[in-house]
């Protein structure tokens, strides 16, 4: 054995060798107590199991409530993002075929980070003001998809006259 293959100090653990004698302490029953379930080999309890009684997470109130399940989730693209979409409409399957959206079911929210360099019609289901702005700025068009997105603006609108 020479330096350049010594092994590390602490490198590694010497494996438990169990059921070897009574000597290492380890031996007759190899630290698994006496009988049962745990006892056997390939036993495999869930998380919380109290064989039988009542567990605690059960024994506890629920508390709370979350709206996580009922909230509106939007994919967001960024107005520097449409930069890599081709073409002069980024609608859904244009945003999808650039990367910018994984499927095209999701609904989208344009934000506006960065800059816009060339006219685009923007399509997806909400804008923030500063995108909206952004893209008009640069001489494209915004439009709404979502029917429901489409109706708030046209009440907003009217709402403004």
């Amino acid at each position: 054995m020479r330096l350049h293959n010594l092994p590390k100090s602490g490198g590694f653990r010497k494996r438990k060798r169990v059921g070897r004698g009574e000597g290492n302490g380890l031996g007759k029953t190899s630290g698994r107590g006496q009988k049962g379930q745990r006892a056997r080999s390939g036993h495999s309890l869930r998380p919380g199991f109290e064989s039988g009684h009542v567990p605690l997470y059960r024994k506890l109130p629920k508390r709370g409530f979350s709206n996580y399940r009922f909230t509106t989730r939007y994919a967001v693209v960024n107005v520097t993002d449409l930069a890599r979409v081709e073409g002069d409409v980024a609608d859904r399957e244009a945003m999808v075929k650039a990367g910018l959206v994984r499927r095209s079911a999701e609904l989208i929210k344009v934000l506006g980070d960065g800059d816009l360099d060339r006219a685009l019609t923007v399509k997806a289901d909400k804008f923030s003001a500063s995108a909206r702005a952004k893209i008009e700025q640069a001489g494209g068009k915004v439009e709404l998809t979502s029917p429901e997105a489409a109706e708030q603006a046209s009440d907003s609108d009217n709402a403004a006259e």
